[in-house]
């Protein structure tokens, strides 16, 4: 299944995020030995335990709800943080990264789905974040794009429509905040149930986990 997908995401121009929340780094070294690098991780004490353990090469990408406080365990290795939802934590993962001496890139995380569960900014909650002033002093943190989340349904054309929005999100914001920066250019969104929807939508980006190691244990 990994060599199927992960053909049809190149072939697609697409970088595939390999999710291994709660697999172990055996099952995570089997798709390493096939040629995967990308991994995403929904918790910060398991990805930091998996980091320390396995080869220096992966490139881990923190794709959970990131508290401030744990900033400080991912900043000195995080490939990415797709996460961030608010001014908040911008602004933490900046000073961390500082400390570090590295930029981090981030995506901006949208509420796109029904689902009131989803963490994930408004458009104008990230139109505020993005012209202040403060913003623009911030110089260890880079956004390379938007991730989104759609609603957990069989509803194809709702998560559709979900996706198309996060896509839409990602161009206003391209247009009007990074037309000068050929970095702003990830859309995250789609998962093992949905990112065939997701590709039609424009994915740069899709984070596929039960259909790479099975169901979660």
């Amino acid at each position: 299944m990994f060599e199927k997908i992960a053909g049809e995401l190149k072939e697609a121009g697409v970088q595939l995020v390999a999710v291994s929340k709660t697999k172990s780094p055996d099952q995570i070294l089997e798709l390493y030995r096939k040629g995967q690098r990308v991994f995403g991780e929904n918790k910060v004490q398991e990805l930091v335990s998996k980091q320390e353990v396995l080869p220096s090469d992966i490139q881990w990408h923190l794709i959970g709800h990131l508290q401030t406080n744990k900033v400080k365990y991912i900043a000195p290795f995080a490939a990415m943080i797709q996460s961030v939802d608010s001014w908040k934590l911008l602004l933490e993962i900046d000073k961390q990264a500082a400390k570090c001496g590295r930029i981090i890139p981030c995506l901006l995380q949208f509420h796109i789905a029904e689902e009131e569960t989803k963490f994930g900014l408004s458009l104008q909650e990230a139109e505020a974040l993005l012209s202040s002033e403060t913003f623009r002093g911030l110089k260890h943190v880079r956004i390379a794009g938007v991730m989104g989340m759609a609603t957990f349904t069989d509803d194809e054309v709702q998560v559709g429509r979900e996706f198309h929005r996060l896509r839409e999100m990602f161009l206003f914001l391209k247009a009007h905040y990074f037309a000068e920066d050929p970095g702003f250019k990830e859309i995250s969104m789609g998962m093992s149930s949905d990112y065939a929807i997701a590709l039609k939508e424009g994915s740069t980006m899709a984070r596929i986990g039960t259909l790479l190691f099975g169901p979660r244990s």
